[in-house]
């Protein structure tokens, strides 16, 4: 397959500085990433990120035992781990990868400075989980899912015990996916509603006591209005990004809620969107969005410019190439991970400027190679 070339013009700023005036699409095809890195954007462009590594199991994270590894030699069976069974969301928090599973009906986390993994909302009782879907996690470590079907947050504590739940029957119609400000202060909850629902909407909680603080947008397809809202993240400056998936575009508001403006829109070029699902900030305040039909994540600086886009739409495996993309979620050293529920894994990328010994995943994340 020839590679494709896409040269972006109008793009000042932030996106000369990521493009050098071009973007190109990754690879068709290639070697392992180990025997030769793909880069993105690839040569002769000054690449930006490196595929890392891909995630199918623990197996894949965190560094065997010494009874499993006596095991293999014994036996010469593989070492597999528990794989994951169709995950939808990522989030990750200071080395911890939290993924949830919605055939498993619990999220999954890989502990990799602890080395451990462990189940969260598995267990019988309150805080058992339904259907989870949406993630993320504060500044103190606790946990937020969005319940689909239990249409309520659930929180849990950084040790994986269940403390609380936000929401309900009456405050959700299809609850599909949850965000906490930085301080662990206010919960916002996207309803992501439906064809005969006019509760297309993110609701605000208070996430220490679950008191409803406000509501942001109603259902239309005018300025600051949804049509199923998908996701929605928090960037420079309290800044809420919300992926308006039928109107194919983020709706940007300050941090009251009050409309600000909105980019993208339909469409098959590189900048508009198809299938717009989950979305991500990263520090330096660009926008990461999620496009299933597409099979990408593309980048935009903090007002709405293409920056860059990684992944390819693929019915064959391989690195950057993804059949059904949903979940992403950036860490605090700037690894990007990307969830693939068509092929049951997660990918990594790491930014150029990051060393490969560097983070809280590195070290660990070797050992287990």
């Amino acid at each position: 397959m020839n590679r494709r070339r896409a040269c972006l013009h109008g793009l000042g700023g932030a996106a000369a500085w990521w493009l050098a005036g071009c973007a190109s699409a990754p690879p068709a095809a290639g070697p392992a990433p180990a025997a030769r890195p793909l880069f993105f954007p690839p040569p002769p462009d000054e690449p930006r990120f490196v595929f890392e590594r891909v995630i199918r199991s623990s197996a894949d994270v965190l560094p065997d035992m010494k009874t499993s590894e006596l095991r293999r030699l014994v036996t010469g069976e593989e070492t597999r781990g528990e794989p994951l069974s169709k995950p939808y969301a990522v989030a990750v928090a200071r080395g911890r990868i939290f993924v949830s599973d919605t055939v498993s009906r619990f999220v999954r986390v890989f502990d990799v400075p602890g080395g451990r993994q462990y189940r969260v909302g598995d267990d019988d009782g309150a805080g058992q989980l339904v259907k989870p879907i949406g993630l993320d996690v504060d500044a103190a470590g606790q946990l937020y899912v969005a319940d689909i079907s239990a249409r309520a947050i659930m929180i849990y504590g950084a040790d994986g015990g269940y403390l609380r739940r936000i929401g309900g029957e009456k405050w959700f119609n299809r609850l599909t996916s949850v965000t906490v400000d930085p301080k662990g202060e206010r919960v916002y909850a996207v309803d992501l509603g439906g064809v005969e629902s006019d509760q297309h909407q993110v609701r605000v909680f208070n996430a220490r006591t679950g008191a409803h603080l406000q509501d942001i947008g109603r259902r239309g397809s005018g300025p600051g209005e949804f049509n199923l809202p998908r996701d929605i993240a928090i960037g420079a400056e309290g800044r809420l990004y919300v992926v308006d998936g039928g109107n194919f575009r983020v709706v940007v508001f300050d941090r009251d809620g009050n409309y600000l403006k909105s980019f993208g829109r339909v469409g098959k070029q590189y900048g508009q969107f198809a299938r717009p699902k989950e979305i991500a900030v990263d520090r330096d305040g660009n926008v990461y969005v999620v496009d299933a039909a597409f099979g990408n994540f593309q980048i935009f600086n903090a007002e709405g410019e293409l920056l860059l886009f990684i992944g390819e739409r693929s019915e064959r495996d391989g690195p950057a190439k993804y059949m059904l993309p949903s979940g992403i979620a950036i860490d605090e050293d700037g690894r990007v991970y990307m969830v693939d529920q068509w092929f049951r894994k997660i990918e990594v990328y790491r930014p150029v400027t990051l060393a490969p010994a560097a983070g809280f995943l590195s070290r660990r994340m070797a050992a287990a190679r």
